[in-house]
């Protein structure tokens, strides 16, 4: 293998297609081509890839339930669906249990190489980007990258958190509604506090504000 080619996951039962679409495919990554719903999910859940490429009809699990249970489980690589269903209802399915590209068959394969080059060129591969300052905040994959350090992981509290304040940047937050929005209502409000003094000490003491006697807001480090 070589270790510069982007890896794709191909899930496609058609016995003609599929191999027709590897075999493209091979000529510029490095592919792993799998025939049913449940392998392909397996493979989506343990395997460590740049995109994944999904029929939206597969026997054992349908491609949109894989796409729905590989975002539930917090894999945040782009998907592009295949299918022959050309309906709106069927796109828009697929779209909203989480697949970032759809395309319909028949398909020229010079527009699935683009398709294919689009993703994996701006998807990050960690999820959707909030920013604070120079800081780039990826609430799906619980990490922060530092404009000085690189990557930080967070817990999930803490990036639920940070998450709260970026995306609020404006409004200052009381411990009780940082509670309920992102702990347990009836924790001790000092566990806001604790976990405030967390972030700061993991990123930079300018990332959240205190305001006093009103709670605290995104800061800017």
């Amino acid at each position: 293998m070589d270790d510069d080619r982007l890896r794709l996951l191909l899930v496609e039962d058609d016995t003609q297609l599929g191999p027709l679409i590897e075999d493209m495919l091979a000529e510029t990554y490095d592919v792993l081509r799998v025939s049913d719903g449940p392998s392909g999910l397996e493979h989506g859940l343990t395997g460590v890839f740049d995109a994944i490429i999904l029929d939206r009809r597969l026997p054992g699990m349908g491609g949109a339930n894989i796409v729905r249970t590989l975002r539930q489980r917090r894999i945040v690589t782009p998907i592009l669906m295949l299918t022959a269903l050309g309906a709106l209802n069927d796109r828009v399915e697929g779209l909203d249990a989480g697949a970032n590209d759809y395309l319909v068959k028949p398909f020229e394969f010079d527009e699935l190489l683009a398709r294919l080059r689009a993703l994996t060129r701006t998807f990050t591969g960690e999820g959707r980007e909030l920013t604070i300052g120079e800081w780039r905040l990826f609430p799906d994959s619980r990490c922060i990258y530092s404009p000085y350090d690189g990557r930080i992981q967070l817990t999930e509290r803490e990036s639920s958190l940070l998450k709260l304040f970026a995306e609020n940047p404006l409004r200052i937050f009381s411990r009780p509604q940082i509670l309920n929005a992102v702990f347990q209502a009836d924790e001790q409000p000092g566990t806001v506090d604790t976990y405030v003094h967390y972030l700061r000490r993991k990123t930079d003491p300018e990332i959240i504000t205190t305001v006093r006697g009103e709670g605290y807001r995104l800061g800017q480090p």
